[in-house]
């Protein structure tokens, strides 16, 4: 909304559902210690799908170079790559470099969007197009969805085959086991992570420190691997096997999967926790567990065939490691899934996703949220993923294409902020850039190479969402055009609203406009066909902005039209739930307007789009925004309306 005169413009405060967010994350960093208990909780959310990752990493790795028959040049040589990527993407791009740019503490893709300069996005509504800079946002943000169905399937499965390692007798029951426990693990979504939230960072905690022991009890016995820390054995891999070796990054990046939730889970954490947990305990605990797998297999070559669980011996020694890697990965897929919730309702606010229904899981952490038709769609992919693939082996080609697409949108859009927002000069700018780009595009190439043995299903999912994405966006902002285009002129079209009144009767309306600048065509289409308004009439509108929350006494701006008209504009971030009654019981309240909440009527507009190829959009683009806008949530849902006193009225569009 365009500012107004301080005249016409009353701001007061008021609270809503999603208000005490910042006073929660305050709370949590003021306190210096409690910083070791946050890192703790951090241990459970952020680091739970890269702290799995020794599960198959170098089990894959190996396999691409003939598994036990691989030479000690090629173990050093993976070892040294494996390691050195986590350090250089994690420590240094990550968590030197990225999350920096926090949006008021808030991070993820569509937090970095928000951080881009405004002529980024200058006439994407005007137009109804997205920018570039957009699109790229909207591509990553889909990747990250590919991501969240793969990784619950290819961690749990590839825990869940430790037990084959105790004994072959489990073997036909992997799959099976493996189905349930993520049938469970969604089934169990709706109750929310805060039950289960004090249990994550503890178990965590004992998952490092068992993969630490494990590790430095075998590089104890063959401490020579701990060569593989330099950093010539992976040049010398390449030296040695030339463009097929580069093919190999395909299988290493499987270590670094998991962090872009480094920086997606910042706003929950903070960089202090997140960087105190990552150097003191995550990292020390990969390194071990990786070189204590690689001395392992100097020891025996055999083990190459699996060598995380073979670092103890075959039979009852193994369940135990098998239950605490299940508890690992159904951790590390909960924050995968968790993230797609939260990923769901920014793009939803922002506009880029269809309504869908939001619930919220926690009174003290509005964080906590559950969508259950992304939940279901989350299960159904996972489930048809291990189905068909039936081993992790399998399955770990199609991984990676996501996360390495993400990571080199995340540089692009960080280059972006830091040399027109930060106005760094294009030498410093450009040499951070590069650098990063020489770390991301090698492993998405490698990882392009493994289109067609898997990688075309995050890419798929991926193609579909961004589809959405944009006919969402297209459509209505098409729509919002429409209404502007069919009443330009604000007087004007008061004047025509006014004259088709012959009476006003007792009680008050809220109507749901699309425009604060403009009159809601529902509103005069009521007018035109009933003759009579309600005495008090109130225009509200729901602005998404920018920001993650935006400030109570930003919360709304409330105008007096005149004979009974009042226009209020509510402005919410987008991790903020758009709950509308909170906020309408204190306008009413501070401002004393002749509104009864209980008895006044909520009007929403329904469009009932009209499929040809004379407008804007194609017939076929139309019939799939009406399908979209025919399965999201409805508006009430959305805004937390009582649904006893909605009465939609509907219109015929062409789009």
């Amino acid at each position: 909304a365009s500012p107004a005169q301080p005249s016409t413009l009353r701001r007061r405060h008021g609270r809503s559902p999603g208000a005490n967010l910042e006073v929660i994350r305050h709370s949590s960093r003021s306190s210096p210690e409690s910083l070791a208990t946050v890192a703790l909780a951090a241990l459970g959310v952020v680091f739970g799908d890269i702290g799995t990752s020794p599960l198959y990493t170098l089990r894959e790795c190996l396999l691409a170079v003939g598994g036990h028959k691989a030479s000690l040049a090629d173990l050093f040589g993976i070892l040294s790559l494996a390691l050195w990527s986590l350090l250089l993407i994690v420590s240094v791009k990550y968590l030197t470099f990225i999350m920096q740019a926090d949006h008021h503490g808030e991070g993820g893709i569509f937090a970095l969007l928000a951080l881009t300069p405004g002529r980024f996005h200058t006439g994407r509504l005007t137009r109804g197009r997205v920018t570039a800079v957009a699109l790229l946002g909207v591509i990553g943000a889909a990747l990250l969805y590919g991501d969240g169905v793969i990784t619950p399937a290819i961690s749990v499965l590839s825990a869940v085959e430790g037990l084959s390692y105790a004994s072959h007798l489990f073997t036909p029951w992997v799959v099976p086991l493996t189905c349930l426990i993520l049938a469970g693990l969604f089934t169990i979504q709706h109750h929310g992570t805060g039950r289960v939230g004090r249990l994550f960072g503890p178990v965590m905690l004992v998952w490092f420190l068992a993969i630490a022991a494990l590790g430095a009890f075998h590089i104890a016995r063959r401490p020579e691997i701990l060569a593989a820390l330099s950093p010539h054995h992976g040049l010398n891999f390449f030296w040695r096997h030339g463009f097929r070796g580069a093919l190999i990054l395909g299988g290493v990046v499987l270590a670094v999967t998991g962090a872009e939730a480094l920086y997606a889970d910042m706003g929950h954490f903070g960089r202090r926790p997140i960087r105190l947990a990552w150097s003191c305990l995550v990292f020390p605990s990969l390194a071990l567990s990786y070189l204590g797998q690689g001395a392992h297999i100097l020891e025996d070559p055999s083990a190459a065939e699996n060598p995380f669980f073979s670092q103890l011996p075959p039979g009852p020694w193994v369940l135990p490691l098998v239950l605490l890697s299940s508890a690992a990965t159904i951790i590390a897929s909960q924050a995968l899934i968790s993230g797609a919730f939260s990923l769901t309702r920014q793009a939803m606010l922002l506009g880029y996703f269809p309504r869908v229904t939001i619930r919220h899981t926690s009174s003290l952490h509005p964080g906590q949220i559950y969508i259950p038709e992304v939940n279901w769609l989350l299960a159904a992919g996972c489930l048809g993923l291990v189905i068909a693939f039936r081993q992790s082996v399998k399955l770990a080609a199609a991984y990676g294409i996501a996360v390495t697409g993400t990571m080199a949108i995340t540089s692009v859009l960080y280059f972006v902020v830091v040399r027109w927002r930060w106005r760094w000069p294009l030498w410093r700018a450009g040499l951070v850039f590069a650098f990063m780009l020489s770390l991301d595009l090698p492993f998405l190439a490698a990882n392009l190479f493994k289109f067609l043995d898997g990688g075309y299903i995050p890419m798929l999912i991926a193609a579909i969402l961004i589809a959405a994405m944009l006919i969402w966006f297209r459509g209505r902002t098409l729509l919002l055009q429409d209404y502007e285009l069919r009443y330009p002129d604000t007087p004007k079209t008061r004047a025509l609203l006014l004259s088709y009144l012959h009476a006003r009767v007792p009680g008050a309306a809220i109507f749901l406009a699309p425009s604060p600048q403009h009159i809601p065509p529902i509103l005069l289409h009521l007018a035109q066909r009933c003759r009579a308004l309600p005495e008090t009439v109130l225009l509200l509108t729901v602005l998404t902005d920018q920001l993650p929350t935006v400030p109570e006494q930003q919360r709304y701006q409330l105008h007096d039209d005149g004979d009974g008209f009042w226009r209020l504009v509510v402005r919410f971030g987008y991790m903020e739930q758009p709950h509308v009654i909170p906020v309408l019981q204190r306008v009413i309240q501070q401002q004393h307007l002749p509104i009864d909440l209980a008895e006044a009527t909520f009007y929403i507009g329904h469009e009932t789009l009209i499929e040809s190829d004379a407008g804007k959009m194609s017939a076929l683009v139309e019939r799939l925004y009406s399908y979209l806008e025919r399965n999201s949530a409805h508006p009430e849902h959305t805004y937390g309306l009582p649904p006893r006193q909605v009465i939609e009225v509907g219109a015929q569009v062409d789009l």
